[in-house]
């Protein structure tokens, strides 16, 4: 990797608020199509693994709980209200009885008890949130030893016209609400690199799922 390359941070998280705010009514419209495989391959991935209680970190509209099977147990948690607010609409007209609560919260700091989840994933939110590295400790404090720990995201190109777009696109982040320049070493550290399973999503690999054995002696 280029010594030019950097991770960076995210935004605070009133701009995250303030920016979905403004992307709530049109979300699913603009952002459904773009981000819809990342989402499945997430779910899927998530179905195939073993454990039913489910934390998913940023479940905004809702539009990945159709999706889980029937025997996982879905916790969604997100920082807007006007996102839970369409994600609580969903779950009633879908009929989802897996969907055990959707709560307003920082995924950065949540009430949960220690070990509450089998599984959490985390869909568009590492670039986002104002510290990756305490929502992934967090995440670790929350799944149980033996759980697992997934993310998809869009994270920096190492180079070629990708990352030149990428840095260009970095003064519009808090109009965007999320970083285009998110480098996954502000996210995960080496240790964590080595372990974990990285998949390149479509369209064109924009979009990678990240898997993340959660072990006993793993700390954030």
């Amino acid at each position: 990797m280029s010594s030019t390359l950097s991770p960076r941070s995210a935004l605070d998280a009133e701009a995250v608020k303030a920016a979905y705010r403004r992307w709530a009514r049109v979300y699913d419209t603009v952002f459904g199509g773009v981000s819809g495989y990342g989402r499945k391959r997430a779910v899927a991935a998530v179905n195939g693994l073993p454990g039913e209680r489910v934390l998913e970190v940023g479940v905004g509209t809702g539009l990945a709980l159709p999706s889980y099977a029937r025997h996982k147990r879905i916790t969604g948690i997100d920082l807007s209200k006007d996102m839970l607010e369409r994600a609580h609409q969903r779950v009633l007209k879908e009929r989802l009885t897996n969907v055990d609560d959707l709560l307003e919260m920082d995924a950065e700091a949540t009430s949960f008890e220690d070990n509450s989840f089998d599984i959490a994933v985390a869909m568009f939110v590492a670039s986002v949130v104002p510290h990756p590295d305490r929502l992934l400790a967090e995440l670790k404090r929350v799944v149980r030893p033996g759980g697992y720990i997934l993310f998809v995201n869009h994270f920096l190109a190492t180079g070629g016209v990708r990352l030149a777009i990428e840095r260009a696109m970095a003064s519009a982040s808090h109009s965007l609400g999320w970083h285009p320049d998110f480098a996954i070493e502000a996210l995960l550290p080496p240790e964590d690199l080595n372990r974990a399973t990285r998949i390149p999503v479509p369209p064109l690999g924009l979009f990678t799922l990240v898997t993340l054995p959660h072990i006993k002696d793993s700390v954030g």
